[in-house]
């Protein structure tokens, strides 16, 4: 070896400074795991159990040896400044930290490292876990988050999600043994990580709420509470838990009233406990008295639109009808999140009163207010809405005018439901598509039913193919006949299908390939 350890060290004390100030923040000292790991690493170091064996100076790797209960290599790549160990454990391990440690001690204390490293440790997690209170469970993920998330801490996009997943995966390491008690600690301590990191973006200059990394880390924690909330609502609450649910009331209430910014996604959350997990009706005329006491709140938040939804709740039909009267095409976003809201909770006297109401403006906001590449999932959404409640014949022309052309697969459906066939196939030729869209417009239903009805659209499909003039559009032609064939023959008009095709091959006459293709497929 041409330079001696303590030399490599001295002149790479930049890459083991930054490796260990990673090691800290990832190590909690408060975790029993994480302060047996450093234990053991700098037990490691005094014992002299890590060999330096040689150092490759082309390639800047220093290669070294771990005499542990199995022994162990560490590689440090000091040109791309990586770390690699060949025992299991995934990200730190002992071995790594204990190779840092042993080229730290050439320009500093390891027992002073250490020593500052578990100084950093309030309370044991173990200790709160077993506790077992809100208060507790909220001083786990303090503990667990100031290390993760410092005052003034700037996160690149993708480190919303990881400072999550990180936080998470400590924190579900204390998860309660009781089963009955493990979706009720999961929801609250992604709700509570889910709040304090958005409080770090919205107090820390520098960050963008707008990115598509923070529209992901949002989604990422909708599904899991969805997912939680659903093993939630399958098990029979216990009376000792009752502090956790005024303790989660309150957290999703300073999520939705004391954060900035994407006020909707925040709603999104609100709505969602609301809706599914807090079913007490005293809890939900509590909520609606202190949001009637609410004093000037934040100009995204609407007030109005807040009362409805416990009106909703409540069932008090009568204010929700006094107070949505007056609905305008500015407020139907909110009133199209009132319905799904009303539909989610079981609410159906609720959803048909703001449904009735939103119909007139409908096609105003499909139309002209959602963005056209949305236009298709809103349609799709307002059918599924709308499915839910009774309406006139007049109201459901209304409805599916206002669809406009990304109505025509749920107008299709509505139609074949009403069994208004020729309506169907007369909607279709009026807005010709393909073959394989009117398969997803419900073909195969109306063939069964009607098949007499579809034989005009195979003939148009036919015709649009020959209009092409080349063999391969020759073969789809005589493909789409065969099919029309067989509607042909389901709907007894064998006879009418065999003097259409004499006449087809009559007007096409001069289209030799056509006429190849047609004998081919056993037409005539």
């Amino acid at each position: 070896m041409a330079l001696s350890i303590s030399q490599i060290a001295k002149e790479h004390r930049e890459f083991i400074l930054t490796k260990l100030k990673g090691a800290e923040q990832a190590l909690h000292p408060s975790s029993t795991e994480d302060e047996e790991l450093v234990r053991r690493a700098v037990f490691s170091v005094r014992n002299k159990s890590i060999i330096f064996e040689r150092f490759n100076g082309a390639s800047s790797i220093l290669y070294a040896s771990v005499q542990d209960v199995r022994p162990a290599s560490v590689e440090i790549d000091f040109a791309k400044d990586e770390l690699h160990c060949n025992c299991p454990q995934p990200k730190w391990c002992r071995h790594q930290v204990g190779a840092l440690l042993a080229l730290y001690q050439y320009f500093d204390s390891v027992q002073n490292w250490s020593s500052a490293w578990r100084s950093q440790k309030s309370v044991q997690l173990k200790t709160l876990a077993d506790e077992r209170s809100p208060e507790s469970w909220q001083l786990m993920v303090n503990e667990v988050m100031k290390r993760l998330l410092p005052p003034g801490r700037i996160l690149e996009g993708y480190g919303i999600s990881a400072i999550r997943t990180d936080a998470l995966d400590r924190l579900r390491k204390h998860l309660p043994f009781e089963r009955e008690w493990q979706p009720l600690y999961k929801l609250y301590i992604e709700l509570s990580i889910f709040n304090m990191i958005w409080r770090h973006l919205n107090e820390t200059p520098g960050h963008s709420l707008e990115s598509p990394y923070m529209k992901y880390f949002i989604d990422q924690s909708v599904q899991s509470f969805e997912s939680i909330l659903t093993e939630l609502t399958g098990r029979s609450r216990l009376f000792a838990t009752d502090p956790f649910y005024d303790a989660l009331q309150e957290l999703v209430r300073e999520l939705l009233l004391e954060r900035q910014g994407l006020y909707a996604n925040r709603l999104q959350i609100y709505m969602l406990l609301w809706a599914v997990l807090f079913y007490e009706r005293p809890r939900r005329e509590q909520e609606l008295t202190l949001i009637n006491k609410l004093e000037n709140p934040s100009s995204e938040i609407s007030l109005q639109s807040l009362k409805m939804l416990f009106y909703v709740l409540l069932q008090k039909e009568q204010l929700l009808k006094e107070n949505i009267a007056h609905i305008e095409l500015q407020h139907m976003q909110d009133f199209y999140e009132l319905a799904n809201f009303a539909k989610r909770a079981g609410e159906t006297q609720a959803q048909t009163i703001i449904l009735r109401a939103m119909l007139p403006f409908t096609e105003a906001f499909l139309q002209q207010t959602v963005p056209v590449v949305q236009r298709a999932q809103y349609v799709r959404q307002f059918q599924l809405l709308y499915e839910d409640i009774q309406l006139t014949e007049e109201e459901e022309a209304i409805l599916y005018s206002a669809f406009g052309v990304y109505g025509l697969q749920p107008f299709s459906f509505f139609l074949i439901k009403k069994g208004r066939y020729r309506e169907w196939a007369a909607l279709h030729q009026l807005n010709p598509s393909s073959l394989s869209y009117l398969e997803m417009c419900g073909l195969k239903e109306v063939l069964q039913v009607a098949p007499a009805t579809v034989l005009p659209l195979y003939h148009i499909f036919a015709m649009a193919e020959i209009t092409q003039k080349s063999r391969m559009n020759y073969k789809q032609a005589v493909r789409i006949w065969k099919s029309m064939r067989s509607a042909a023959k389901r709907a007894g008009k064998t006879a009418y299908f065999e003097t259409y095709m004499l006449t087809i091959r009559a007007e096409f006459k001069r289209l030799r390939a056509l006429q190849e293709e047609i004998e081919k497929g056993n037409l005539v």
